[in-house]
């Protein structure tokens, strides 16, 4: 397990989560049971791997959230280690979270506990394919792993051309360092096996979408009500992983 904790979800803000719920389940996305840690109206949807957390409230989002138990003491390792906190809450009577950015902006949120429950439905693909990779835009992806690397330490996959992009196991998600100018936003990445279907399913429910949209070979760039863009791709780009040792340390990771 990496020092960064478990993958919960991808935290997005969803003004109107009714529709944005319709959307998700339209593709074959699952709606799971929520906890009442949050105030705020809340929903999940899932795919067996990929949660997306959907919060009706004002935060820096889209956000990367993970589950780490015994929050407090590994806010004071990392604040030893030179980290700096965009928000902290950790008090004996609260929901205890803290939240960073990386080098390039993208917010990171670490929650003591669990916020909704799986659920078996769960463990089949959506309509988009089988998810692969939650791609982060970067100026530089070099830069942007050796600030990844001590919370993230195993490498998975790395390409140096058209655009250098790698590849990190987060917490138990693959998490893509991109210098593609086609991304601008975090973004969800599915290898889908049925194009045709996919494309007919967009176009009969009018979902906003745009054919070929530069990225990585991707034949369709969708754009769900709150502005997440989910990429389906026929093949994943990056092709084979990494070996990873049994340390979940990299091998490959450059010098």
């Amino acid at each position: 397990m990496s020092t960064i904790g478990r993958f919960l979800e991808f935290s997005v803000r969803a003004p109107d989560i009714l529709e944005s719920l319709y959307f998700y389940r339209t593709l074959g996305f699952v709606e799971l049971e929520i906890g009442d840690m949050w105030s705020h109206k809340y929903a999940v949807v899932s795919d067996g791997e990929l949660n997306i957390g959907l919060h009706d409230r004002e935060f820096d989002a889209p956000a990367i959230t993970f589950v780490k138990p015994d929050i407090a003491k590994h806010a004071r390792e990392m604040a030893d280690r030179g980290f700096e906190f965009s928000f902290m809450q950790l008090d004996e009577d609260a929901f205890n979270e803290l939240g960073f950015t990386d080098r390039d902006g993208h917010m990171v949120t670490m929650l003591e506990a669990r916020t909704f429950h799986l659920s078996e439905e769960t463990s089949r693909d959506s309509l988009c394919g089988k998810w692969f990779e939650l791609t982060l835009p970067v100026r530089e992806a070099v830069a942007a792993a050796l600030f990844w690397a001590p919370i993230a330490p195993a490498l998975l996959e790395m390409r140096e051309e058209p655009t250098t992009h790698m590849r990190f196991d987060a917490g138990g998600i693959p998490l893509g360092l991109s210098e593609s100018i086609a991304v601008t936003a975090p973004s969800l990445c599915f290898k889908c096996p049925d194009r045709h279907g996919l494309m007919g399913i967009l176009e009969q429910n009018n979902m906003k979408f745009k054919k070929f949209p530069g990225y990585e070979g991707a034949f369709v760039a969708i754009q769900a009500p709150e502005g997440t863009t989910l990429y389906a791709f026929e093949e994943d780009f990056l092709g084979e992983k990494y070996e990873v040792d049994e340390s979940g340390d990299a091998r490959d990771f450059p010098g």
